[in-house]
Order: C-alpha cells, then sequence, then structure tokens
C-alpha cells in the first residue's frame, strides 16, 4: 500500500489497495483507517468492486445509516443513491458535515463515482480541526461551552411542498450539539458548525449580552464567522472524480462541498455513511 499526501492540511490518495479485499482482511483495513485518521479523507483509484463489497468495507466501520430524503439501494440497505441526471439539485454544494441535523451524525463515509461528467462535478473537502485551531484565542474563547442548532428542514426540506416539508420536521426535529466537539478517537478539537447550523441554543449570558443587538443580528454575525472558516482554501483538498473512484472520508472532522459545476451532464454517486456518536 502507498500513500501520498495531497496537502498540508488534508487528504491524501493510495494506491495499491482493492477495496474488496480490504473488506474481507482484517489487517489492510486497519491499515486504510490508520491513512484515514491521519488524513481525514483518503481517495481511491480504479475500485473495480460490487455494490456488495463497497457494503461489506463501509461495514467495518460500523453500522450503515439511511436517508430520508436520497433512497438506497433495495438489494444493499445503507448504499444511498445519490443520483444527479434528470434534474438540478442543489443540496450538497455547501460546505457541511453529514447528517449533521441528527442526534447521532455520521461516524464516516465511503463514496463511489459510478458516473461522472466529463468536466466538472468536484468534491472539496475541509479539515475542521485546523479551523478551530486557528481561530483568534477570543473567538474560541466565547464559543467555548455554547451549543447550537441543526435541522434537515431548510435544506433538504426547502424545495418540498408543505405537508412534506412538516413532516419531515417532525419525523427528523433539530439536534443539538456542542460548536466545539472532541474527536472520540484522537482527542482533538473541532469546530461543529456547517450550514446544517440555524442557531445558537445558549448565547443569551451576561459575558455575551449586553444590549439585544449582541444577541441579534450579534449571534448571527458569529455563528456567520464560524460557518465561513469552511470556506478558507489552506484548509482544503479538492478531488476530481472518474468512475470507481472512491472517496472516504472522517464525517466527525472534517465538512465538504460537492461542487455543482457540471448540469446538465450526469453524476452518479453511491455513499454508504457509518452511524456515529452523540458530538461531545
Amino acid at each position: 500500500m502507498h500513500i501520498r499526501q495531497l496537502t498540508p492540511a488534508i487528504g491524501a490518495v493510495i494506491s495499491g489497495v482493492n477495496l474488496g479485499d480490504a473488506s474481507r482482511d482484517a489487517g489492510l483495513f486497519a491499515e486504510i483507517k490508520a491513512a484515514l485518521l491521519q488524513h481525514r479523507v483518503i481517495f481511491l483509484r480504479d475500485q473495480q468492486i460490487t455494490r456488495a463489497e463497497h457494503v461489506a468495507f463501509a461495514r467495518r466501520f460500523g453500522d450503515l445509516e439511511d436517508h430520508p430524503v436520497a433512497g438506497s439501494d433495495p438489494a444493499h440497505p445503507g448504499l444511498v443513491q445519490i443520483y444527479r441526471s434528470d434534474k438540478r439539485e442543489n443540496y450538497e454544494n455547501n460546505y457541511h458535515s453529514d447528517g449533521l441535523w441528527r442526534e447521532t451524525p455520521a461516524m464516516g463515509c465511503v463514496l463511489r463515482c459510478i458516473e461522472c461528467p466529463p468536466i466538472g462535478g468536484d468534491t472539496i473537502w475541509v479539515n475542521m480541526v485546523e479551523a478551530y485551531k486557528n481561530l483568534p484565542d477570543d473567538i474560541k474563547k466565547k464559543i467555548d461551552g455554547l451549543s447550537a442548532r441543526s435541522s434537515i428542514e431548510h435544506s433538504f426540506g426547502a424545495v418540498m411542498a408543505p405537508e412534506a416539508r412538516r413532516k419531515l420536521a417532525a419525523d427528523h426535529p433539530p439536534a443539538e450539539h456542542p460548536v466545539v466537539r472532541t474527536h472520540p478517537e484522537t482527542g482533538e478539537k473541532v469546530l461543529n458548525v456547517c450550514s446544517f447550523t440555524t442557531n445558537f441554543v445558549n448565547f443569551h449570558t451576561p459575558e455575551n449580552v449586553r444590549f439585544g443587538l449582541d444577541k441579534t443580528p450579534g449571534a448571527s454575525h458569529l455563528l456567520n464567522y464560524l460557518l465561513s472558516q469552511a470556506s478558507i482554501p489552506e484548509y482544503q483538498v479538492r478531488f476530481s472524480w472518474e468512475p470507481n473512484s472512491v472517496a472516504i472520508w472522517d464525517n466527525r472532522s472534517t465538512q465538504h462541498y460537492a461542487v455543482m459545476d457540471y448540469w446538465p451532464a450526469p453524476r452518479k454517486m453511491e455513499r454508504a455513511a457509518i452511524i456515529g456518536e452523540r458530538p461531545y
């Protein structure tokens, strides 16, 4: 197995490995997982694997989750089919951590390209450990102990009919998580807000709010500043897809952005997302 680092902050390409073999080999899987924890997102080309092998490899990390909007392959539960071919959908072209609207957001994902446009359709990943580490000290102090609410309704639900949107919100109520979470395996601090995040829940304290203006729009200004950190290029890596390319990412320490510059060309991806733990 050969590992080539892509940027100083995030990302590596792994070659000489077949994920079908790794789904059956505990030692090989352990090497891949170690590379993932170090580089946060890893990429592999020319992965001639079956859907069953895709699911089996992802399940080595843990149980898989379905998605309430994007459908799964009926023969392989947990293998979500993200097919963009018949209409333009702007769900993913924002910086996000998968499932932050859940009580237990995804631990990580294994995404395989089935069909991609001849040009365009890249994906960007961001190191949110680095984003937190480089925040000014006064901002770190202000967000210490803050929690925020994240919701699926204002993103995926925004294009739904009112009744369907209300049902989505009822079935998946907003989740509250720390603005700065701790990575459960590395102990690192991670900036933990993204485009699913709607508001802080405990900002209104004497330390933060002197006048009403400090709360609104003061809290919104702070949240927007934190959200903007994901767009800093020094924290990013960008990957160009080919059929049978695979990306594996640690969803606890990263965000990603699927660039929507390829319409009307098709883009078909299959993703296995691993159920995570409640952030702390």
